[in-house]
């Protein structure tokens, strides 16, 4: 079970990557009628794909994953090791914020005062929501990195 989980969530970064990509450049571009109506698409698609991310990231975080069991349970000791580090805090903090500003900045451009600040609001949370993904995404190479996609 846990490693068909883990398939899932390895996978799922990738819509959650692409649908904050495409999020970000539909509000940056979004100033007429149908580009906005294109940005509150690629928006919806996006916190749906995080959304998602995030439940099967708890999922394998308090239910299923023997790694988290290991760090849980000596948690002092964990923080010493960079790669427990990473998975014990840093990953899912980061990713936690990335939820949090995608949804506060849907809810804050859901009431700007003008088209524009909606935009820029937009603009500002899909883009530093996807930022912050990008960063704490455990690449190949990096601390506690996995694989691009795991079968």
């Amino acid at each position: 079970m846990y490693e068909l989980v883990l398939a899932v969530h390895s996978w799922m970064r990738w819509a959650a990557i692409i649908t904050g990509v495409l999020a970000t450049f539909a509000a940056l571009s979004g100033r007429s009628s149908e580009g906005d109506a294109k940005a509150e698409r690629f928006g919806k698609f996006f916190i749906i794909a995080l959304d998602i991310q995030f439940l099967i990231g708890l999922l394998l975080y308090f239910v299923l994953s023997p790694t988290t069991k290991a760090i849980l349970n000596d948690f002092g000791a964990a923080m010493k090791d960079p790669v427990a580090r990473f998975w014990a805090v840093e990953h899912g903090v980061t990713m936690i914020a990335a939820v949090a500003i995608a949804h506060i900045g849907k809810v804050m451009a859901r009431k700007a005062p003008n088209p524009r600040s909606k935009q820029m609001r937009l603009t500002l949370a899909y883009m530093l929501a996807t930022i912050l993904i990008l960063v704490r995404t455990p690449w190949p190479g990096m601390t506690g990195g996995r694989p691009l996609f795991r079968l």
